[in-house]
C-alpha cells in the first residue's frame, strides 16, 4: 500500500531552522515527483514544493522561495524539505504528498498524517 510519512515538526522560534522528512512506500519511488502542502488552521491546505521524481528539478512557491529547499534521497525512498529563517506564517501541518495514477480513477493524491511545524517565540 502507498505510505507517505512525514517526521521533523517541532516548536521553533522566528528565523529558525527546521528539516522535515517523508518517507515513502508501496510505488516506484524515482519515477513520481513528491511535493510538500501545508495547511494552516482555518486555511486552504497550500502548495509549498514539488521535486521531480530525479531530482533535478523543483518548484516552490513564493512565500517559500529562498528559504526552503526540497531534495530528495530515491536510495532510501525520502524527501526532505530544509526550512530556514522561519516565520510566524510558516506555522501549520505540512503534509507530503505523491500523485499516481489509477486505472479506474485516474490520478489520486496520496498523503501522510502531517508533522506540526509551529513558529513562535
Amino acid at each position: 500500500q502507498v505510505q507517505l510519512v512525514e517526521s521533523g515538526g517541532d516548536l521553533v522560534q522566528p528565523g529558525g531552522s527546521l528539516r522535515l522528512s517523508c518517507a515513502a512506500s508501496g510505488f516506484i519511488f524515482s519515477d513520481y515527483g513528491i511535493s510538500w502542502y501545508r495547511q494552516a488552521p482555518g486555511k486552504e491546505r497550500e502548495f509549498i514544493a514539488l521535486i521531480f521524481g530525479d531530482g533535478g528539478s523543483a518548484n516552490y512557491a513564493d512565500s517559500v522561495k529562498g528559504r526552503f529547499t526540497i531534495s530528495r534521497d530515491n536510495a532510501k525512498n525520502t524527501v526532505a524539505l530544509q526550512m530556514n529563517s522561519l516565520k510566524p506564517e510558516d506555522t501549520a501541518m505540512y503534509y507530503c504528498n505523491v500523485r499516481l495514477g489509477t486505472y479506474y480513477y485516474g490520478m489520486y493524491d496520496y498523503w501522510g498524517q502531517g508533522t506540526q511545524v509551529t513558529v513562535s517565540s
